[in-house]
């Protein structure tokens, strides 16, 4: 199989004109849907199961996992990552030192 080029968040908002705060959680919604995906064909899950642990409709749960983000919240997605018996994990660091821009400094 083909591996795909990820595209940081940053690259995804420039490429779409958008903020790089959506363009951050288009790509978290992603890699979270591609870990379901890669579970649910490990353990042989069904869509209808998925969709009775997640308690969302079947439909929502195919248009989710065939890649339609449209109008899907988080939260649907981590309750997909939960019916799937995965757990999500968020890791949050600084950014790199930058010259600061106005405002009091504090030492």
């Amino acid at each position: 199989m083909k591996k795909r080029k990820t595209m940081s968040p940053a690259q995804l908002a420039t490429n779409l004109a958008i903020p790089k705060s959506r363009g951050l959680e288009a790509v978290l919604k992603a890699r979270l849907i591609a870990e379901v995906v890669r579970e649910i064909r490990r353990r042989r899950l069904t869509h209808v199961a998925l969709a009775s642990r997640s308690g969302l409709p079947r439909s929502a749960v195919t248009g989710i996992l065939s890649g339609s983000l449209q109008k899907v919240t988080i939260d649907r997605v981590l309750r997909l990552v939960e019916a799937a018996g995965l757990e999500a994990d968020i890791r949050v660091r600084r950014r790199p030192d930058r010259p600061r821009v106005g405002g009091p400094h504090y030492t």
